[in-house]
């Protein structure tokens, strides 16, 4: 019977994941072995040297082969997704819109804390008209 297709992304995810459960770094056939081994050698390194130009992983040469160790986490490179998909809109307003309309509301009050934690120089200044500056409405 084959195997289910794997999503997009769900791949570089799980090389990821091994490799911040290695504890250190490892060769690309060390991560092929801890996801199986159903992959192909090539298929590995392919997923490592796209995570390389993300900047989510670090390699360091050792005599013929180079050592994998991550420098981000699956989340950071499920941010680096959505910001590559949010680029790929024109009207990103719309499409931001949308997003924050179909979150639920417990997703929608963690977005709400983290966008007031991040400050006012990481929110878009054209897009402050709904913020209370102290002063009154026209």
């Amino acid at each position: 019977m084959a195997r289910a297709r794997r999503g997009q992304g769900e791949l570089e995810g799980q090389v990821l994941g091994a490799l911040r459960e290695a504890g250190g770094p490892v060769t690309a056939a060390w991560v092929q072995e801890r996801l199986g081994g159903d992959l192909a050698y090539t298929t590995v390194v392919t997923i490592l040297t796209r995570l390389l130009a993300k900047d989510v992983v670090a390699r360091e040469r050792q005599g013929r082969a180079f050592l994998w160790t991550p420098t981000a986490d699956v989340a950071r490179l499920a941010a680096l997704r959505m910001r590559r998909l949010l680029d790929g809109e024109r009207d990103r307003e719309a499409v931001l819109a949308s997003f924050v309309t179909a979150l639920p509301p417990g997703d929608e009050q963690v977005l709400r804390a983290l966008l007031e934690t991040a400050g006012p120089g990481r929110v878009n200044s054209r897009n402050t008209s709904h913020t209370d500056h102290g002063g009154t409405e026209d």
